[in-house]
């Protein structure tokens, strides 16, 4: 990728930044647990490999909640998800690069490879550009190709700035409450199933 010398300074400034500032807030959200019987959340199992999906809009609280797990996670192949990259990167996340819209197939192939050498991997179902609350075919197909499951959770700031974006971006406001929900693991992980899965998620924390 090719940026710009605006784009080039606001990479080498944003990322340290934005990083201290988050887990600046972050540290005063409380967290509440609303898992399905079975459920396997990431920081429980931590030496499980597994697929994860969840909603775009909640990847910053995802991020800090799952910080330091060396979870693979696919960044957009653009300006902003390099800066999305960078930060999540110094929470502990692998990114690797590529989009349902740029890069997308080599992407799920290197996620695809990373899931098949041990290591947690991580999509955003609807990302990077929607619709909002619509699975897309990635996680599914991930799964199929390494024989594994699927687990899906969702993230909710009981009060939280939205963002005018696609997804309505969530960044929690101080001393905001936030209910998680995983639900149980996928065996048979189809775009369908997944979709009613994160519902599920979404319902459980949104009630």
């Amino acid at each position: 990728m090719t940026f710009s010398r605006k784009q080039r300074l606001l990479l080498v400034a944003v990322p340290p930044a934005a990083t201290v500032l988050l887990r600046l807030l972050c540290a005063t959200l409380r967290f509440e647990e609303h898992d399905a019987p079975g459920a396997r959340p990431a920081d429980l199992f931590p030496s499980e490999a597994e697929v994860y999906a969840f909603w775009h809009r909640a990847l910053l609280l995802a991020a800090f909640r799952y910080r330091g797990l060396g979870i693979r996670i696919l960044i957009s192949a653009s300006f902003d998800g390099e800066l999305i990259a960078r930060v999540v990167q110094r929470l502990g996340f692998v990114p690797v690069r590529g989009s349902s819209s740029r890069g997308g197939a080599a992407g799920l192939l290197r996620l695809t490879r990373a899931r098949d050498a041990g290591f947690k991997v991580a999509v955003t179902a609807d990302g990077p550009r929607g619709p909002l609350y619509v699975a897309k075919a990635g996680a599914a197909a991930m799964a199929l190709h390494t024989g594994g499951s699927v687990s899906c959770f969702h993230l909710h700031a009981e009060r939280a700035w939205l963002l005018r974006s696609w997804d309505h971006f969530v960044i929690p406001k101080p001393f905001s409450r936030i209910r998680i929900a995983w639900d149980a693991p996928l065996e048979e992980p189809s775009t369908d199933a997944i979709q009613a899965s994160l519902d599920r998620t979404v319902q459980t924390t949104e009630e």
